[in-house]
């Protein structure tokens, strides 16, 4: 980030899938194994496993990246930057879980709403990516959590948000324990989804 920052250009997550068949437990160790699966004109493929002590394969993740500008903020041609150097980082690693699907909402009424504060923005001036997780996340009781872990998250971001905008979030069940989420900001522009499917525990 600090070398491409000093070329006036940063990554931005743009979709995001995990899967997990388990957690890992508090303290516990775990690691991160990472890979490039695909480079395109505009955007790359990143996946990742969690690997547990025992050296399992517990969950997995898919992620879609863009780099952009943040003078125009619109996004680079990956293709040409170092000669497409990038594409030397393609590895031929599997990953077993499905990619980011298409998150379609119904519901017109908000089930909550806030305002994005300082301890929502990041070091690009708008509300982290994380944060809107949190968010989504906060939607739901704690009961829920209880009784039931996230199996699978999905998270499509469309567009910026900064500080002082209103954040409505909207959601529709959609049976078998999987929830879709649609958060726009200023009472109109989508900001991002998100599907959260639950499992027991």
């Amino acid at each position: 980030i600090a070398a491409l920052n000093e070329d006036n250009y940063t990554w931005v997550l743009s979709r995001l899938a995990i899967e997990l068949d388990e957690m890992p437990y508090q303290y516990e160790e775990f690691s991160i194994q990472t890979w490039v699966e695909n480079v395109y004109r505009l955007f790359t493929d990143r996946n990742f496993a969690l690997i547990d002590k025992e050296g399992r394969k517990i969950g997995y993740a898919r992620s879609v990246w863009a780099m952009i500008s943040m003078n125009t903020r619109k996004p680079a041609d990956l293709l040409t930057l170092h000669d497409g150097g990038i594409m030397d980082y393609i590895c031929d690693e599997p990953c077993p879980i499905g990619k980011p699907s298409r998150i379609k909402i119904t519901s017109t009424e908000p089930v909550t709403s806030l305002i994005a504060k300082y301890s929502d923005i990041d070091i690009n001036g708008h509300v982290n990516s994380i944060r809107y997780i949190e968010h989504i996340l906060d939607l739901f009781p704690m009961e829920m959590y209880r009784e039931k872990r996230i199996r699978r998250f999905e998270m499509a971001y469309v567009t910026e948000s900064h500080y002082g905008d209103e954040l409505n979030f909207f959601m529709d069940n959609a049976g078998n324990d999987m929830y879709d989420v649609e958060v726009k900001k200023n009472g109109g522009e989508v900001v991002c989804r998100s599907k959260v499917i639950f499992t027991k525990k």
